[in-house]
């Protein structure tokens, strides 16, 4: 999810008109996802791409889809659409994935160009880096690790499935899937995604890998590379890597003890095999969106597990979405922090900024509000149960991609309501907002006053 940061003034240029130009960079940024989605939706409507032809508004659906990295999907991918739409596909899920700013970046460089003020203030806020003149060196080695992750993950998986599927067969799918997985998509070339491999160890630990890796962050695997030792990490990397230990050991115990005697789901399966898909099924609604389990028969109180992890996300400067492991750490400090009645908020030893909290308030807020409004939305043009419809909208602001059934059948008004949903969930809230609304400053301030709250 791309975040524009509030403390960071718009760029404004006077063209010869003398108007302003206000907040360019979230313009860019959307701008820019806003042209690959249309590049999709054109290729993906070729005949070249389909065994079958499909509509503009799915075809519209597939490409934000895949661009957002989201993986929720009208049409099947495995069977609709041939090598070349499948391939388009995954090159849609890539640049989405690690990012248009990352590809531009390198190709000026290989092309001798240079960067100019305006680009780094649009990278900057790709990236969520403060420092500009780190931009260059953090493109490369975005690229170079996302690549060197993917190559590892594309060899084992060929490597396993070349039995199953022949070389050929395997190669495309170790491909596909690498990509799929290590961006958080969560698009698969089977209907019921990878539940044929619900207790199979090598499948289940190679994709929870590469969309764990992926969704940790680059910043925070730089950080790792730098500063071997735990105490020398940013304070940043220390939240990110502790948060998410901490979600997943808690939404793993959880998910087992909530299914295992659940004949739909944990129960037929050996005990390494409901481990297996607790585990699974606990780091997938992190925004990767595979499932070894049907969705739609897991228990309401799983349901409702994976509705907050959805909302929670990955890391920033990841192939993740959702508010954002820090920014929800935030919020629980910030709280604890008012109940004991401190003036401060303090995590490892360091103080957070109020302008950090507020800026988690106003990401968490506003993302509550478009949820809502998205459910009701979705209320009004779908005949489905409430318990389905706020899962869709919730997998699609957190561009997860899990569904309990629904997307496949929702009407012209729906699919548009979750698209603008993924969209609006790849960019970030506060991207939208901003590009909305510029920030103002007020040079006259007014007394302070205090409410009651509660």
């Amino acid at each position: 999810m791309v975040q524009w940061h509030p403390s960071i003034t718009p760029i404004e240029r006077k063209p010869k008109s003398g108007k302003k130009i206000v907040g360019a960079p979230p313009l860019i940024l959307s701008g820019s996802f806003l042209l690959l989605i249309l590049l999709g939706t054109a290729l993906l409507k070729l005949p070249i791409a389909v065994h079958e032809p499909i509509t503009w508004i799915q075809s519209l659906f597939t490409a934000t889809s895949a661009v957002t990295v989201t993986g929720l999907v009208v049409v099947d991918t495995g069977t609709q659409f041939t090598l070349f739409g499948q391939i388009v596909i995954a090159l849609l899920i890539q640049c989405g994935g690690l990012g248009l700013m990352t590809f531009a970046i390198v190709t000026l460089i290989a092309l001798g160009g240079k960067i100019g003020f305006l680009e780094r203030t649009v990278a900057r806020e790709a990236f969520n880096q403060t420092d500009s003149s780190t931009l260059v060196a953090t493109a490369k080695s975005v690229l170079m690790f996302a690549l060197t992750v993917e190559l590892v993950g594309m060899t084992i998986l060929a490597w396993y499935w070349s039995d199953e599927l022949g070389w050929a067969t395997s190669l495309f799918h170790g491909f596909f899937y690498t990509i799929s997985a290590f961006n958080n998509a969560g698009f698969a070339l089977s209907a019921d995604s990878l539940m044929p491999y619900v207790d199979d160890p090598v499948v289940n630990l190679t994709i929870t890998g590469l969309f764990i890796i992926g969704g940790l962050g680059f910043s925070v695997w730089m950080d790792l590379k730098r500063n071997r030792r735990w105490s020398k990490l940013t304070v940043y990397s220390r939240m990110m890597i502790t948060g998410t230990v901490l979600i997943n050991a808690v939404a793993v115990v959880a998910i087992y003890l909530i299914e295992r005697e659940n004949p739909n789901t944990l129960a037929p399966l050996s005990e390494l095999g409901k481990w297996l898909a607790s585990w699974f099924q606990a780091v997938t609604p992190r925004t990767a969106g595979f499932n070894t389990l049907a969705i739609d028969q897991l228990e309401d109180a799983t349901s409702a597990i994976i509705l907050v992890l959805m909302f929670i996300g990955g890391g920033s400067l990841s192939t993740a979405s959702g508010i954002k492991v820090v920014t929800f750490m935030v919020l629980i400090l910030s709280t604890y922090a008012y109940l004991r009645r401190d003036e401060q908020i303090h995590v490892f030893k360091r103080e957070i900024a109020k302008d950090t909290i507020s800026k988690a308030l106003a990401l968490t807020m506003i993302s509550v509000v478009v949820t809502w409004l998205a459910i009701f939305a979705l209320l009004l043009t779908e005949n489905a149960p409430m318990i389905d419809v706020m899962f869709e909208a919730v997998s699609a602001l957190g561009t997860v991609g899990l569904s309990r059934g629904l997307t496949g059948q929702l009407s012209t008004s729906g699919e548009l309501i979750i698209i603008f949903m993924m969209y609006m969930g790849r960019l970030g809230p506060l991207t939208v907002v901003y590009f909305l609304a510029s920030p103002r400053q007020r040079k006259l301030r007014f007394a302070e006053t205090k409410l009651s709250i509660g």
